[in-house]
């Protein structure tokens, strides 16, 4: 296992890589190139200069997030083709440069969604919470423009401005298209990219829903273990594998998460994870938790354990933060709180090893 974390980039982030190799057993970080819209191919020179920074820095880039899939390609218009294409060059530049795995979502419109960024707890931290009934007395509009006001002036991720630009044409258009129909964008998505990822050694670890159920009528198709046995089927082979996030499919209770890692993992399909945790409120509504499993919902142990099992050798980051101790910064990527979960799970790693070897 190696433990990474993520970052956004120099002018993009906040936290500084020194800050990031100060955390303990802490081996690399997984990157994203934030100049770069969905559909546009990610240059050599940015790759480069990129890896260079973090390796310069003592830590590792061997995992790349958000090559986001332009959203064409979702509603499988003709325009899709140039796209994949472009995602394919984009595949092999990142592989000249020692890239093993690119995690990526098929999300339709909105990434995750939150109903509050900077939600005050009891203990005074604050965190990213949801709750549907908010929801439901909102437009898409909406809730853009609630998101934006709460970023504190960051990018988020998957709420770039530009992807939401057509927003209101978008939302148009996905009234045509229902579960059946975006599974099979996703399978003309997978034909055209997973020939390449095998060619050039990098696999694909597909991001789940966030939160793990439909919104806005919009067809969400990665929210449970049916929905990702459906997607492994669109096109067999490992380098079509998952990502596998605790706290989205955690959203939801129905979800038994340690038992979704540990079976997805015997497949050979767990390719890289996110863990955190979720604490519950009532139906559909949460708020994020700090990692250990007393404080949420979630079996963390469990979960470290069948990654230990199954998928030793996979990268690892702990994902969504509270902000504490005065922090201020990313919602959801603070430092403090995530250095704290990782510890944490290094923990757990420690004592799972030396329990499998006495």
């Amino acid at each position: 296992m190696k433990m990474t974390f993520r970052w956004y980039g120099e002018g993009f982030d906040p936290i500084p890589l020194q800050y990031i190799k100060q955390i303990p057993e802490m081996t690399g970080i997984m990157g994203v190139l934030n100049q770069y819209q969905a559909g546009e191919v990610w240059e050599e020179a940015e790759i480069k200069k990129l890896v260079d920074q973090v390796n310069a820095a003592g830590l590792e880039c061997e995992v790349i997030e958000s090559v986001n899939v332009h959203e064409d390609i979702k509603m499988g218009l003709p325009s899709r083709d140039q796209y994949i294409e472009n995602y394919n060059k984009t595949l092999e530049n990142l592989a000249k440069y020692g890239i093993k795995t690119v995690v990526y979502n098929f999300m339709p419109v909105f990434d995750w969604l939150r109903t509050e960024l900077a939600h005050e707890t009891e203990d005074g931290s604050n965190c990213l919470y949801y709750d549907h009934a908010d929801v439901e007395g909102m437009t898409p509009r909406d809730i853009v423009e609630l998101t934006a006001k709460e970023s504190g002036g960051l990018t988020l991720p998957g709420w770039e401005p530009e992807r939401l630009e057509r927003l209101d044409e978008v939302m148009a258009l996905y009234e045509e298209i229902d579960h059946a129909k975006m599974r099979d964008n996703y399978r003309y998505f997978l034909e055209g990219i997973i020939p390449t990822a095998e060619k050039v050694g990098i696999k694909m670890a597909c991001h789940p829903d966030d939160p793990a159920w439909d919104l806005f009528g919009l067809p969400r198709i990665y929210r449970n273990r049916d929905d990702m046995d459906k997607i492994a089927k669109l096109y067999d082979s490992q380098y079509n594998g998952f990502c596998i996030c605790a706290g989205s499919l955690g959203s939801n209770p129905e979800n038994d998460v340690p038992a979704i890692f540990r079976e997805f993992g015997e497949r050979g399909l767990l390719n890289a994870a996110h863990v955190r945790n979720v604490k519950y409120l009532s139906e559909k509504k949460f708020h994020e938790a700090p990692h250990p499993s007393s404080t949420g919902e979630l079996d963390m142990h469990a979960i470290m354990e069948a990654i230990y099992d199954t998928s030793p050798d996979i990268h690892i980051r702990p994902d969504h933060g509270r902000m504490i101790w005065g922090e201020t910064g990313r919602p959801g990527y603070p430092l403090y709180d995530r250095a704290l979960g990782a510890v944490y799970l290094g923990g757990l790693w420690e004592s799972i090893t030396k329990f499998k070897n006495r």
